[in-house]
């Protein structure tokens, strides 16, 4: 158990548990941003349909397919991030693509290199801080890889599309359900190729009652600022009018002002008790924009990234 929890990468379930799921997000950007593809390996463990599954999201066009395997496909090893789900492969250093049924056709290995991993103490031994080691949550989150490069081709329905130079980045998540709403962005695509920015707001169920939960850091200069609701930083002035998101983040050191806008989205599946039937809209042609204070207010750093990833399930504005 202590292993995986230091591992978030792993595999954390088992084929043998009920109302479950896990997933992992595999984000590419080709390095002319003219191109962006996510895929998304997972399993889901239900009564009535046990499966595992590739989700594919085309940034650009918004097309999304679901391909669907038998439970018996998903092979996995104990050690590290090593997953084949009919005959694609899945690591934490090159993916192995192999899709094809009436949707999509794909194929094409893309290998990553210079690989930047999110900080881990004994404490926060990830993303979730001491909420790791917290049993009963319906959902946990990791990242597997803050920052990395691309390259490789694809094949994507007889087109040839070239990814050398592009940016990668990888994260997942387990347990039986995504909380009720939430907010999330994500970018590693600044005009500082070294930068890389994350956040996620969420309602949290705890203890028969709930609260809004965050989690975010921006790297760069190879340094992690952190803000989350378990190292005591707080969230305020939330702004959203139905296109562009905008908030701050504070904690002791230094506050960050980020402001998001919406572009155009693709449906993607989501799990509610296991099951993959809730439909969500997910952009990853977002633009987003941070600037950074010292305590002083005095401006450390401004940036700005296209090809972002966006979530807003709305609700989340009742909860804040």
């Amino acid at each position: 158990m202590a292993v995986k929890i230091f591992h978030p990468e792993l595999f954390q379930g088992n084929l043998k548990k009920k109302r479950y799921f896990e997933g992992w997000y595999f984000k590419h950007v080709s390095r002319d941003l003219n191109h962006v593809f996510s895929f998304i390996p997972g399993i889901s463990i239900t009564d009535d349909d046990p499966h595992t599954f590739i989700q594919v999201i085309n940034g650009i066009t918004g097309k999304t397919c679901y391909i669907t395997y038998s439970l018996d496909r998903f092979i996995w090893e104990k050690n590290k991030l090593n997953l084949k789900i009919g005959n694609s492969v899945f690591t934490d250093k090159f993916i192995d693509l192999n899709i094809e049924n009436e949707e999509i056709k794909v194929s094409g290995r893309l290998e990553y290199s210079d690989i930047v991993k999110y900080p881990k103490t004994l404490l926060s031994p990830g993303i979730m801080g001491w909420y790791s080691y917290v049993p009963f949550m319906e959902c946990k989150h990791g990242i597997v890889s803050v920052n990395h490069n691309v390259s490789g081709t694809l094949n994507i329905d007889n087109t040839i599309i070239e990814m050398n130079g592009g940016k990668g980045y990888i994260e997942k998540d387990w347990g039986s359900s995504f909380p009720e709403a939430w907010i999330w962005i994500q970018s590693n695509n600044f005009s500082n190729s070294d930068t890389a920015f994350t956040f996620s707001v969420a309602k949290i169920p705890w203890l028969g009652s709930y609260f809004p939960g965050f989690i975010s850091f921006l790297y760069f200069d190879k340094r992690f600022f952190l803000f989350s609701s378990y190292n005591n930083s707080v969230l305020s002035e939330i702004n959203y009018d139905g296109n562009t998101l905008s908030f701050k983040l504070k904690n002791n050191e230094s506050v960050l002002i980020v402001t998001a806008v919406k572009n155009k989205s693709g449906e993607l599946l989501a799990p509610v008790s296991g099951k993959m039937t809730r439909r969500i809209k997910e952009s990853m042609d977002s633009f987003v924009t941070i600037c950074l204070y010292d305590k002083n207010n005095n401006l450390i750093y401004n940036d700005s990234a296209q090809r972002a990833g966006l979530e807003i399930i709305e609700k989340i504005f009742d909860y804040l």
